[in-house]
């Protein structure tokens, strides 16, 4: 018999969701589910589920939410299924008096074609923009945009070697925040944050309303793989520059609690965040998050993945011959199928979610 945390973990984003949904009905909770306009990549359909565990008019709402880099959703799903089969779990945030509100698949298209990125190529991470006003603009980007996704692959040695002389001058972090900061001038490149809101966006800020707005307070931990140690899973504070609410994560989550606008994280400080969309619709909330990232491979490995699936995608022609090493070489970098990777990844996930309910719950005299 499968191991129960190993089979909570799929091969597909069709099964995945077979997974996640089977796990609501045996819990007994109702989906709701915001159905994407495109098929998957074997005609399925693709949709953002959300299954709400807990009162319409609770005080108190924990978001736990997968795929946000579509790809990286293999991961993040596997947890969401491991928390509702996990019936001490689910007593332990009705007695804190808490409801817990899985969004699995934020990004669908993403996870079903093991594309990090929307339909649209968006970086979902990137593309909370105003975008009725002047949007950032990446200059170091705009150096190396035709290095990191060249016209031929595998790259040509000028390109990497032009990457290489960057990284030389500059510095391994220069390079990670040129690269991943978020740019919004090259639309068939990397870390692209769009012109406009992505359907992802849209449907995200329709949850938002849906769940949160009765809320006083809200915790959100946002499921992600692809930086750091492979299968440590990094706290990184998801809000604004705020002392205040630092502090709070920190209290909930323990003094681990990395930031990128202090450098402790291994994240580079990013622009059009998606964790503005909880402010935004649901002002009245004292918000609290964190990204959980999980390592997987070194970085420069998961950036020559990115690389190669970005130029796959901009060559449609060359599926045929280089489309399976390249997907495949893009899966691994996000998801690591192995059994020990998924018990760390959900034990881990397990613990933040237990300290996310005791920061939620009231205060007992």
């Amino acid at each position: 018999m499968a191991d129960e945390v190993t089979a909570c973990f799929a091969q597909t984003y069709a099964a995945a969701r077979e997974k996640f949904l089977d796990a609501a009905e045996s819990a007994h909770l109702d989906v709701h589910s915001e159905v994407h306009t495109l098929r998957g990549r074997d005609g399925e359909t693709l949709a953002l589920d959300v299954v709400r565990d807990g009162p319409a008019d609770a005080k108190r709402v924990l978001l736990v939410s997968s795929g946000c880099h579509g790809v990286e959703g293999f991961c993040g799903s596997g947890i969401q299924v491991a928390m509702l089969h996990d019936v001490a779990w689910q007593d332990a945030a009705h007695e804190a008096g808490v409801a817990v509100v899985y969004l699995h698949a934020l990004n669908p298209y993403g996870f079903s074609w093991w594309r990090r990125v929307t339909h649209e190529n968006v970086d979902l991470n990137r593309n909370f923009q105003d975008f009725t006003q002047p949007l950032p603009r990446n200059t170091a980007y705009d150096e190396i945009a035709h290095l990191l996704v060249p016209p031929t692959w595998p790259a040509r040695w000028r390109d990497n070697a032009g990457l290489l002389g960057f990284l030389l001058r500059r510095g391994v972090r220069a390079l990670q925040a040129a690269v991943s900061a978020g740019q919004y001038e090259h639309a068939d490149g990397l870390f692209y944050g769009g012109r406009e809101p992505t359907w992802s966006h849209m449907a995200l800020r329709r949850v938002l309303r849906e769940h949160g707005r009765a809320c006083e307070k809200l915790g959100w931990i946002d499921l992600h793989t692809g930086l750091g140690k492979s299968g440590v899973g990094e706290r990184i504070f998801a809000g604004p520059n705020d002392a205040a609410m630092l502090t709070r994560a920190r209290d909930w989550w323990g003094e681990r609690i990395t930031s990128i606008y202090d450098g402790s994280s291994t994240s580079a400080p990013i622009t059009g965040m998606i964790w503005s969309a909880a402010l935004e619709e649901c002002p009245q909330a004292e918000y609290t998050g964190i990204a959980l990232e999980y390592g997987t491979q070194p970085l420069l490995r998961t950036l020559q993945a990115l690389r190669a699936e970005q130029w796959l995608q901009n060559h449609p022609e060359q599926r045929a011959t280089h489309g399976a090493r390249i997907k495949q070489q893009m899966r691994d970098a996000f998801y690591t199928d192995t059994d020990d990777w998924k018990h760390q990844v959900v034990m881990q996930a397990m613990e933040a979610a237990g300290q996310a309910l005791a920061g939620l719950a009231p205060v007992r005299n």
